[in-house]
């Protein structure tokens, strides 16, 4: 065997070694409602969807009902926005997003969840899901960023397109705590920077790329107690004796009056009040 052949059968080995360290991508099961983005594998089918309903939510009545318009146009195939759910934490924001689901799925709803840090791959996500019937909601939960972080300017691309247009089938809906997904420090107004204003704008361009605002805020103590009701009810509970002062005192110990921490009093006062199985 000559020194050339004997560099390219090495060569072959090496290739073959290489291409089976990288994961083979999963064929996509589209029967599902709901997907997952896993970074080198693909579209993975979340097996098991949350099944809250637009029923269970309460104390966010304005809220749910700019999001259903929105969403029902997007489902009609009009026109629609993506959408930032803002506010306090525990409210009901990402709630409000899988309860929209729930809803339309049988007119063709489905959505795909990713993570912040692999937004990177949404022009790769974006492709997969273009062309198809679907109209796909991508879900981005809890987003903020960092200075430099990634995912930033693919996100920004996918919002306001760049010199393609988004796919008409895709909208992404994102929750955050901060109003414009970035924070912004002190120091900023110290460095000198001759035009500070620009940097001001750079950081709020990319929550102006969502065309529909939804803010969240606190719930006052009658309303956190309306909500414990309606989970108790969801629950099935019949014993309601001492519960008012219960459910405050729980609030109090975690700190705040929110649907989350509601539904978590409700989930414990419904386990010590029902009846145990043999």
């Amino acid at each position: 065997m000559s020194d050339l052949e004997s560099l390219i059968e090495r060569a072959e080995r090496l290739l073959e070694r290489i291409g089976r360290s990288f994961p083979e991508e999963m064929e996509t099961d589209w029967s599902g409602i709901a997907f997952r983005w896993v970074k080198g594998k693909g579209l993975a089918r979340v097996m098991h969807p949350h099944g809250i309903r637009i029923e269970n939510l309460k104390g966010i009545d304005s809220q749910v009902r700019l999001a259903d318009e929105n969403n029902r146009q997007f489902v009609q195939g009009r026109p629609a926005n993506n959408i930032l759910l803002t506010g306090a934490r525990g409210t009901g924001k990402s709630s409000l997003v899988k309860a929209l689901l729930n809803r339309y799925a049988p007119e063709g709803l489905r959505l795909v969840e990713v993570e912040r840090n692999d937004l990177v791959s949404l022009p790769e996500i974006v492709e997969k899901l273009e062309g198809r019937s679907e109209r796909f909601v991508i879900f981005c939960d809890d987003l903020s960023f960092d200075r430099e972080e990634g995912g930033y300017r693919e996100l920004k691309v996918v919002l306001d397109g760049s010199v393609s247009t988004s796919p008409e089938n895709v909208l992404v809906y994102a929750t955050s705590n901060r109003r414009h997904l970035m924070p912004e420090y002190m120091s900023e107004n110290l460095e000198g920077e001759i035009h500070p204003g620009e940097t001001v704008e750079e950081k709020i361009s990319l929550s102006d790329r969502f065309g529909l605002w939804i803010p969240f805020y606190s719930f006052d103590q009658e309303e956190y107690l309306a909500i414990v009701e309606n989970w108790l009810d969801h629950f099935g509970v019949e014993e309601r004796q001492g519960v008012r002062k219960a459910a405050l005192q729980w609030a109090l110990s975690r700190g705040a009056r929110s649907g989350r921490v509601a539904w978590q009093f409700a989930r414990d006062w419904a386990g010590k009040t029902s009846p145990r199985h043999p």
